[in-house]
């Protein structure tokens, strides 16, 4: 599949379960190469990823719905745990720090470079997925959860919470996308 097919197939599926058509380590994987794959200003490797599945996918999104006491609806929660995994998405402030010292000129920069580069690793994965025929969204509910996600799973402190993808087994494919007039936000100047 071409990158742009693999964009254009990509969407939001809330309606996930837990039947993958490939293996979880296909996912784990899959998940390493882009890892490495997906670049990262000054060559930071600042991007951190942790892939939840089995009981420890019950467990996370039970603690979510715990940390915002009953304020997201039970049935919102449940419909990304019914899913075969979540995929954590972090960047490592120590390396941020790290590369702030040796370049102190560029040092507000850094975080939001590792930003940038979580933003193209969750995109790469989102669409990795899709190829694979896995259905899965993009979640926010960090930093809210970032204490509890760390304690969990005994992640260190200086993990920095960006993102959480809940993935699975495509139960409904998602409704057509309306086409907007791009125009509006491309402009070409010759």
């Amino acid at each position: 599949m071409k990158i742009t097919e693999a964009l254009r197939v990509r969407r939001t599926y809330y309606a996930i379960n837990r039947e993958l058509p490939v293996s979880i380590g296909r996912v784990i994987d899959m998940t390493k190469e882009l890892t490495e794959l997906v670049p990262d200003a000054y060559n930071m490797k600042s991007s951190r990823v942790v892939v939840v599945y089995g009981e420890k996918q019950d467990q996370l999104w039970n603690r979510i719905y715990d940390v915002f006491e009953g304020k997201i609806a039970r049935d919102k929660i449940d419909s990304f745990r019914a899913g075969s995994g979540t995929i954590l998405y972090f960047y490592d402030r120590k390396v941020v720090e790290t590369f702030q010292k040796q370049f102190p000129r560029y040092a507000d920069n850094f975080p939001i470079w590792a930003s940038q580069s979580s933003g193209m690793l969750q995109l790469s994965i989102w669409s990795g997925l899709r190829e694979l025929n896995i259905g899965a969204s993009l979640q926010h509910y960090n930093p809210v959860i970032d204490k509890a996600v760390k304690e969990l799973f005994n992640l260190p402190e200086g993990y920095v919470l960006v993102a959480e993808m809940p993935f699975g087994g495509i139960v409904e494919e998602p409704a057509p996308k309306d086409k907007e007039d791009i125009t509006k936000r491309v402009f070409s100047i010759c």
